[in-house]
């Protein structure tokens, strides 16, 4: 029982500092730009820092709920197993080019 616990908690650590900017503005790019249009600029600029924070905490349930809503085309694929898996690294891609960041994404 004590392996499993320290199994799932270092599975745990292991995505969040595992997440990658980099991964973030691809997967944005192909899959979440087609849904939001705009580019990852506009996305990430979209929020502060602390904003994009709250939006991926908890499987990322804020980002999806407002997403959803903003843009209904987007919700199966943002309730999507698929998603999850990427949204660590979309978030990391939205923190770091936050409206706050001083950093721009070079894509369009």
């Amino acid at each position: 029982m004590k392996k499993l616990i320290l199994l799932a908690v270092a599975l745990m650590l292991s995505t969040s500092v595992m997440a990658d900017p980099v991964k973030g503005q691809k997967y944005y790019l192909k899959y979440l730009r087609p849904y939001f249009v705009y580019n990852g600029q506009v996305f990430a600029s979209q929020h502060i820092q602390t904003e994009w924070e709250s939006y991926f905490k908890n499987g990322a349930e804020q980002f999806i709920s407002e997403f959803s809503a903003k843009h209904p085309e987007s919700a199966d694929f943002l309730a999507s197993e698929k998603f999850q898996k990427m949204a660590p690294h979309i978030g990391d891609f939205a923190i770091k080019y936050a409206a706050d960041s001083g950093e721009l994404p070079n894509c369009n």
